[in-house]
C-alpha cells in the first residue's frame, strides 16, 4: 500500500489514535520515573495534555489539515501538564505552525512539520538536556527528512521516524548517565514514541479506538448538573470543600492484595464526603466526590491500581467565584455606569497540595491557591484562569514544583497581563519567596528579591519508595521511607522517625537557624512532636516552626534556613 498524502481526515484520526495509544501505556511511562517516588506522572501528564488537543480536533469537524494541526495545537497548549506536556504541545505547535494553510500534505511536508516542531519546542526549553523527549523527537524529525528526499509515501516516512524513534529511545542511558544509573529509558520520549506508533497504526489502515466507556461519560453529565446547583447555596454550607475526581487502571498485583469490591469501596467512601459517584468496568474506576481531604480519597482508589487522572478542585473559593459571576461585584457609588471591581496592584498566584499549606500561602498574601503539585500538575489553562480570577495588574506566579514552572511560563506568554514567573521548585522555596514579597517594589524588583530568598533555603521531604532501587549510593527497597534533601535522597529505610532524623542531620548545620516542618496526611501529631524533640535536643540553637500542611504522599516537607 503506498499513500502519497494526508488529508484532514486522517491527520485527526492519527492525532486521536496516537492519543489513544499514549492512554493504553500510561502505566508503563508513568513507572520509568527515575526517582523511585510516588509521583511517576509523565505519562499522565502526557496523557492528559494530548486528550485536550483530540477534544479540539473533534469538535472542529474538518478536513483541513492546516485547521485540524491547529486545533490539536491550540488544546495542547492550553491543556498541557508538567514539562513533558509543555514540551508535547511545543512539538506540535512547530508542526501546526508548518502546515498552516495546508488542506493536504506530503512526504516532504510532513517530514518538514516535524523538524519544525523539534525548532519549537528545543527554544522553549532554557537548558535543553539531552538523553529525553527532545533528543528522541530530533533523531526521528532528521529520520523523516532524510527519508522524504528519496521516498514520496508519507507510509514508509511515518515507518522510520518510528524505527528511529525506537533506537533514539535505546540511547537515551548513554545520553543522561541518571538513566543508566537506575536502569530506564527516558519516560518522555518513551510517551512520544506511543504517539507515533499510533499515527503509523492509522496511515497502516488501523482504525480508531475510543477509550470512554459510556457510564463515565454519563457520569460526566452527573457532574455538572450537580455543580450546577451550587449556585442555589451559599459558601459557608459547603461541609466537604474538594471536587475531587480520580481515575484509576486495575492493576492484577494490587487487586490480589485487596480485591475490588464497588458497593464496599462506595461505602468507605461515604464516610469521608458526599456527592459520590463510582463507576467501574473490567479495566478502570471513576470516582467523583466532594471531600475535605482529597489525599485520603487518591490513598483509597490506589490501591486498586494506578491512577491515570486526578482533578481536585476548592469548591469553596469556587463557589464564590460562581456567585460573583452572577452576581458581579461593582464599586459602591450612585452612578449608572457601574464599573467591574477595581484591579489590586500586585495578585501572587501559587500551587500546592494540602489544606493547611495553602491556609499558609494565603495567609501570606497569596490570591489564588491553585490545588496541584506532584501527580496532579495544573494545565497550562488551569493557570490562566487563576491569572483572570487574582484580578490584578502585576501578577507573581509561585509553581513551587519543578514540573510546573514551564506551564506557568506558557500561561503567562498566552496572557495580556503583567506576569512574572517566579522559578520556586519546592513548598519551602514558595514560602520563602512570599515572605520576601514586597508591595512597594515593582515587579521585577519582587521577583529578584523572592529568587533572593528562596537561594536562602534547604527543601526536605519525607515520602515513601514505589519499587525497589539503588540509587545515591542507598539500597532501597519498596515502600521504604525517603528522606531527600533537595534532589538527593539521603536516607532510607522501614522506620519513618529514623529516616527523618538521619534527613535532619544531613540538613541541619552550624549556618542552619530555622527549621519548619510541615506535617503530612498519614503523619501523626506524635510522630511530628518525636521530630521537633530530637531537633530541640540535638540542635539547641536552632528555632523550630511546626505546621499541619496537610499533605498527601509526603509524611514531612522540611524548610532549613
Amino acid at each position: 500500500m503506498s499513500l502519497k498524502q494526508i488529508e484532514g481526515q486522517k491527520l485527526a484520526q492519527m492525532f486521536i489514535e496516537g492519543a489513544g495509544q499514549l492512554s493504553r501505556h500510561v502505566k508503563i511511562v508513568d513507572s520509568l520515573n527515575v526517582f523511585p517516588v510516588p509521583d511517576g506522572d509523565t505519562g499522565t501528564n502526557m496523557n492528559l495534555s494530548i486528550t485536550s488537543g483530540v477534544k479540539e480536533v473533534k469538535q472542529l469537524g474538518s478536513d483541513d489539515v492546516g485547521k485540524v494541526a491547529g486545533a490539536f495545537a491550540k488544546g495542547l497548549l492550553m491543556g498541557a501538564r508538567g514539562n513533558s506536556g509543555v514540551i508535547l504541545s511545543q512539538l506540535f505547535r512547530g508542526f501546526s505552525k508548518a502546515v498552516e494553510g495546508k488542506k493536504v500534505i506530503n512526504a516532504p511536508e510532513l517530514a518538514q512539520a516535524l523538524e519544525r516542531g523539534v525548532e519549537t519546542a528545543y527554544k522553549a526549553v532554557m537548558k535543553p538536556v539531552e538523553g529525553t523527549i527532545l533528543t528522541v523527537a530530533k533523531d526521528a524529525a532528521k529520520q523523516a527528512t532524510v527519508i522524504a528526499q528519496k521516498e514520496t509515501d508519507v507510509l514508509k516516512v511515518m515507518e522510520e521516524v518510528v524505527k528511529e524513534g525506537q533506537a533514539s529511545l535505546k540511547r537515551t542511558p548513554d545520553l543522561l548517565p541518571v538513566l543508566k544509573e537506575v536502569g530506564v529509558v527516558d519516560s518522555g520520549g518513551q510517551g512520544l514514541l506511543y504517539i507515533y506508533e499510533g499515527f503509523l497504526a492509522i496511515l497502516r489502515g488501523g482504525e480508531v479506538s475510543e477509550q470512554f466507556t459510556e457510564e463515565s461519560k454519563q457520569m460526566d453529565t452527573l457532574i455538572k448538573v450537580e455543580h450546577h446547583a451550587q449556585s442555589h447555596m451559599a459558601t459557608e454550607d459547603i461541609v466537604y470543600g474538594y471536587c475531587t475526581e480520580v481515575m484509576v487502571r486495575f492493576e492484577e498485583e494490587k487487586l490480589k492484595e485487596t480485591p475490588y469490591n464497588e458497593e464496599a469501596f462506595r461505602k468507605s467512601l461515604s464516610e469521608i464526603g458526599d456527592s459520590l459517584l463510582v463507576v467501574s468496568d473490567e479495566d478502570l474506576l471513576k470516582v467523583h466526590i466532594h471531600a475535605e481531604t482529597p489525599g485520603e480519597v487518591l490513598s483509597r482508589a490506589q490501591v486498586f491500581g494506578e491512577m491515570i487522572h486526578i482533578k481536585i478542585e476548592n469548591m469553596r473559593e469556587q463557589h464564590t467565584s460562581l456567585l460573583e459571576d452572577a452576581h458581579p461585584v461593582y464599586d459602591e457609588k450612585p452612578s449608572s455606569e457601574q464599573t467591574p471591581k477595581e484591579k489590586s496592584e500586585f495578585g501572587i498566584i501559587t500551587v500546592t497540595m494540602g489544606a493547611g499549606i495553602g491556609k499558609l500561602f494565603k495567609g501570606l498574601g497569596a490570591g489564588v491557591v491553585i490545588e496541584g503539585g506532584q501527580t496532579m500538575n495544573p494545565s497550562t489553562e488551569d493557570i490562566v484562569k487563576a491569572i483572570g480570577e487574582v484580578n490584578a495588574k502585576n501578577i507573581i506566579i509561585l509553581p513551587n514544583n519543578s514540573n510546573i514552572i514551564m506551564a506557568a511560563e506558557q500561561a503567562a506568554e498566552v496572557v495580556a497581563e503583567n506576569v512574572s514567573v517566579v522559578k520556586s521548585k519546592t513548598v519551602p522555596q514558595g514560602l520563602a519567596a512570599l515572605l520576601a514579597f514586597n508591595p512597594n517594589q515593582g515587579l521585577n524588583e519582587n521577583a529578584d528579591m523572592m529568587e533572593s530568598a528562596m537561594s536562602q533555603i534547604k527543601s526536605g521531604q519525607v515520602t515513601f519508595a514505589v519499587r525497589d532501587t539503588a540509587m545515591d549510593g542507598i539500597d532501597i527497597k519498596k515502600d521504604d521511607f525517603m528522606g531527600i534533601s533537595e534532589k538527593k535522597i539521603v536516607s532510607a529505610g522501614v522506620d519513618k522517625i529514623a529516616v527523618t532524623k538521619q534527613l535532619m542531620d544531613n540538613m541541619i548545620d552550624e549556618e542552619s537557624e530555622i527549621v519548619t516542618i510541615l506535617q503530612g496526611e498519614d503523619a501523626t501529631d506524635e510522630e511530628s512532636e518525636s521530630i521537633y524533640d530530637y531537633i530541640e535536643e540535638t540542635y539547641p540553637d536552632v528555632e523550630i516552626d511546626l505546621h499541619k500542611g496537610d499533605q498527601p504522599l509526603y509524611s514531612f516537607i522540611i524548610s532549613v534556613e
